[in-house]
């Protein structure tokens, strides 16, 4: 089953991070969360991986409306969002929110998981 949503992008990863943050909050997203994988690995396991980072997007609406319908909902939340470089090339990804949360039994849930997808998908269909 595939579980995201991924383009490549003809930037620098430098400007992919920020043109998808700036996408992102064109569609009410916000960056709360940002991980550098690539200084994890080289710090914890003295591994290098190529540029990795993922960024944890949260828009406010949805968030309150989920958790409305199942408070224990922030288990899955935020968002994610990788950036990544592999093999010179560099890629924008995102969860498909519909199958991240397709084992929660749950119409208003599945709704409110379809825009987060929709909106995402804008985001970085919106991207140069």
């Amino acid at each position: 089953m595939k579980y995201s949503y991924t383009k490549e992008v003809n930037l620098s990863f430098e400007e992919a991070l920020d043109e998808v943050t700036l996408c992102l909050a064109e569609q009410w997203f916000w960056v709360m969360t940002k991980i550098d994988v690539q200084e994890a690995m080289q710090k914890k396991l003295w591994r290098e991986i190529e540029q990795y980072i993922i960024l944890w997007a949260c828009n406010p609406t949805l968030a309150y409306d989920a958790l409305q319908e199942d408070y224990e909902i922030g288990l899955i939340m935020p968002c994610n969002i990788i950036v990544y470089s592999k093999s010179s090339k560099v890629f924008v990804s995102t969860i498909l929110s519909t199958v991240w949360i397709s084992f929660i039994e749950n119409d208003s849930i599945q709704k409110i998981a379809q825009k987060a997808e929709i909106m995402l998908k804008k985001a970085l269909d919106s991207m140069l």
